[in-house]
């Protein structure tokens, strides 16, 4: 999960480069993206890359609406920086392998023949490429960045396990609720787009 196995030709190399290459290259070529830069048992570049999207969206988010940061010791910086911490070190990961594990349960009854949980799990973690801007505190952004992602992700499951967009559009959907819809601000983004549009 920590050591990067092999350099395949795109997508996975280290550092703030490597990172925003695959960040660029997952939004604009992703079927190739998804063939070539996920690998068997290589979860350390997905997991990397989850927490940089996960840090970057709480960072604008804090930047932009001071008064979503948590009230701890120390006044606002300390408290952003230790809530930042904390999602990297812990939310990030621990909801990316639980979506990975409720993915892989609903794989199970639709493909006979699937790619392994690794794959899933960077799957997933690429997929969240657009929602390091659903921040941004515009509701047409947040919701297109959470949609974005939900259609990566069924992308990806296409791709990786090898089945039908139809199956992996079926199989993702719970999953992209959980990360897109809730985590992201998917649902709320939304609703607020759609009251905005009820009052014009």
């Amino acid at each position: 999960m920590t050591t990067w196995v092999e350099t395949p030709r795109e997508g996975r190399d280290r550092g703030v480069a490597g990172v925003l290459r695959a960040w660029v290259a997952v939004l604009v070529r992703p079927r190739q993206f998804f063939r070539d830069g996920v690998a068997p048992g290589d979860q350390a570049p997905g997991l990397l890359f989850a927490i940089s999207v996960a840090l970057v969206y709480q960072s604008l988010q804090y930047a932009l609406t001071p008064s979503t940061i948590p009230a701890i010791e120390g006044g606002p910086l300390v408290s952003a920086v230790v809530a930042l911490l904390v999602i990297a070190l812990f939310v990030a990961p621990a909801l990316l392998h639980l979506t990975a594990a409720i993915q892989t349960a609903l794989l199970i009854p639709l493909l006979s023949r699937r790619a392994g949980v690794s794959e899933t799990v960077q799957v997933i973690a690429y997929a969240a490429a657009p929602c390091a801007l659903a921040s941004i505190p515009i509701p047409g952004l947040r919701a297109l960045c959470a949609v974005y992602g939900a259609a990566l992700l069924a992308i990806g499951i296409s791709e990786v396990h090898q089945t039908s967009l139809a199956k992996a559009v079926l199989a993702s959907a719970v999953p992209a609720g959980v990360v897109f819809g809730y985590a992201f601000g998917g649902f709320r983004a939304v609703s607020d787009l759609a009251a905005a549009l009820a009052l014009v």
